[in-house]
């Protein structure tokens, strides 16, 4: 069994949106991203892979093939395969989102 604690993920960068690798096998991927306040992520997307994002703190602005949401700690958005993304931070507080992807996206869909 391998196990982390997410708190070691827990990095911000006042430059851009901090992204660190918690999981990855060949089947599941997962990554925790930091955002400070007026930092975003996206639009990314990737055809094969459905991804879930949770709130872990904080609160962020999601659009998911044109449609926004607002959402506090703790909730969670689904991103089916092949849909846009884009993460924003939505208060002046930071943002932690644990991103958990399968199967694992292709290096062209988690640039951004």
């Amino acid at each position: 069994m391998i196990n982390q604690n997410l708190k070691k993920f827990v990095h911000f960068d006042p430059t851009a949106v901090r992204r660190e690798t918690v999981f990855e096998t060949d089947h599941l991927w997962s990554e925790v991203l930091c955002f400070e306040r007026n930092q975003n992520l996206g639009p990314v997307m990737d055809p094969d892979s459905d991804a879930m994002f949770t709130i872990l703190a904080g609160e962020a602005s999601f659009e998911v093939d044109g449609k926004r949401k607002r959402l506090e700690q703790w909730a969670s958005v689904l991103v089916p395969a092949g849909s846009d993304v884009t993460v924003s931070n939505a208060s002046v507080d930071p943002l932690v989102v644990l991103v958990v992807a399968a199967p694992p996206p292709v290096p062209r869909a988690v640039s951004g």
